[in-house]
């Protein structure tokens, strides 16, 4: 996740992070815009945004390099985004920055089928149409069934299937579209 994003979510404007930070306003702007790469930078620097942002390192440290994390990581990402920005700054935030766009051109087609689901979820959940932008990617799906990592967890602790059966009876159909099994996006800590 890029560094503007964290201050969006957090309300932040790079003036308060420089000042809770410690590090000169000038380096905060120049890595906000991308002028310095936040993978350039000593890792004091990082430290400091980091804890002035209260992320972890690598969590900055992702957005200027071609980092992939877990999917569970994204997952959780996204929807501590959605927690902390609201419904409709999440989607405004998305659609302008063409997220979901993106992630499909790093061939990150799982993420990027993710986001465009939860994207017409809270699309309708909101009553709001939705995008025409992503029609070509609809249709598509992950070859086999996703589960959350905890769902696999669960089949192996009882030795059965029934949590799979179970979540993918309880499946949001926007998640299931693209055989990604995801019930609850609202529970997060």
């Amino acid at each position: 996740m890029c560094i503007n994003t964290i201050l969006k979510s957090k309300n932040m404007t790079k003036y308060k992070l420089a000042k809770k930070s410690g590090v000169p306003h000038t380096t905060v702007l120049d890595i906000c815009s991308g002028k310095t790469k936040l993978n350039k930078c000593t890792a004091e620097t990082v430290y400091k945004l980091a804890k002035a942002l209260d992320v972890q390192m690598d969590t900055l440290i992702a957005g200027s390099v071609d980092y992939r994390p877990s999917f569970e990581y994204f997952k959780s990402t996204i929807c501590h985004m959605i927690k902390d920005m609201g419904d409709l700054d999440f989607l405004i935030y998305i659609l302008e920055n063409d997220e979901v766009r993106k992630l499909y051109n790093k061939q990150w087609y799982l993420e990027s089928l993710y986001l465009l689901a939860m994207v017409d979820y809270l699309s309708k959940e909101n009553n709001l149409p939705l995008c025409a932008e992503f029609n070509d990617m609809r249709n598509m799906r992950m070859q086999s069934l996703v589960y959350p990592l905890g769902i696999h967890t669960r089949c192996i602790a009882s030795g059965s299937e029934q949590p799979q059966k179970d979540s993918l009876h309880d499946a949001l159909p926007e998640f299931l579209r693209h055989n990604i099994i995801e019930s609850e996006i609202r529970n997060v800590c």
